[in-house]
């Protein structure tokens, strides 16, 4: 594994790759709590095809973490991506999870002429997602955790006791053997850097997303541009079957986004599959890769 400091629109990102430059580029984009180096468990599985390339995303451990809700909006997560791509041969394959999903959808999504191919690992499309969080049934119930974080004081709280809270968030409901005492000292050392664990908050705080409360859905939201929302390259999602967060519902329509969709579910693994499963997650990558 490599890592270097570049920079992206001007400011400073902490990038982390395996494999050899020439390689074909696997973007891997991480999402919340994590860090670029989420990726160390799959990438080595993967680095003897790929240029395996995993940012600290905007607001994340060692890169830029401007103040303000607004800087984390959809589009400024993107814009970051598309610098990044920009400074390699593009159009290049496209690999998201949980938050970094909602990036990686829209780099395909806004910037197609960017990405070649993409992967979701149990992470959502806006619409099917915003559809199954406002019914007022169980994605909904699953979801109620969004609200909590995007509360004012949610980083003060998520961090005393040298981040207790946060650490129980990350393993509630979830099979964590692969989450070492080691490793999670590792995740406590990403989260203290200063500003950083507000501006991980503000992804949730800046989405326009809204959760239903259990049982009373919402019939008032906004309009989606659902005909801009469309990923017209070859898209694979791999889900581990018993995510917690992320319920099955939250994909129940994705086919009319993306006509190209290859669905793998992978047994006896849940949101962190990536963790638990690298062997079979890079398996399912590959041969989906070499069947196009």
């Amino acid at each position: 594994m490599k890592s270097s400091a570049i920079k992206l629109n001007d400011q400073s990102f902490y990038i982390r790759s395996w494999g050899q430059a020439g390689n074909p580029a696997l973007l891997m984009l991480h999402g919340f709590p994590e860090f670029g180096g989420a990726w160390g468990d799959l990438a080595p599985y993967l680095d003897s095809h790929f240029h395996c390339i995993a940012p600290d995303q905007r607001g994340y451990g060692q890169s830029w973490a401007p103040e303000g809700v607004e800087n984390y909006a959809l589009s400024r997560l993107v814009s970051d991506m598309v610098a990044l791509i920009e400074t390699i041969d593009a159009p290049i394959i496209v690999m998201g999870h949980d938050w970094g999903a909602s990036v990686a959808y829209g780099l395909a999504m806004f910037r197609p002429d960017l990405v070649s191919h993409l992967i979701i690992a149990n992470g959502v499309h806006p619409v099917p997602f915003q559809r199954a969080m406002a019914a007022g049934g169980a994605q909904s119930s699953a979801s109620q955790y969004i609200n909590q974080l995007r509360a004012p004081d949610a980083a003060e709280h998520l961090s005393a006791d040298n981040f207790a809270k946060l650490e129980r968030f990350f393993r509630y409901g979830m099979g964590l053997d692969w989450l070492s005492d080691e490793r999670m000292e590792e995740y406590r050392v990403e989260w203290a850097r200063p500003g950083r664990l507000k501006a991980m908050l503000n992804w949730y705080r800046a989405s326009p997303l809204l959760v239903a409360e259990p049982g009373n859905p919402l019939t008032d939201l906004p309009e989606l541009p659902v005909d801009r929302l469309k990923v017209t390259c070859p898209h694979l999602l791999i889900w581990g079957e018993d995510d917690k967060a992320l319920l099955p519902e939250s994909t129940e329509g994705l086919e009319e986004f993306a006509a190209d969709l290859t669905r793998v579910s992978v047994p006896n693994a849940d949101h962190w599959l990536l963790h638990q499963k690298p062997e079979i997650v890079a398996k399912t990558i590959l041969d989906w890769l070499n069947a196009r």
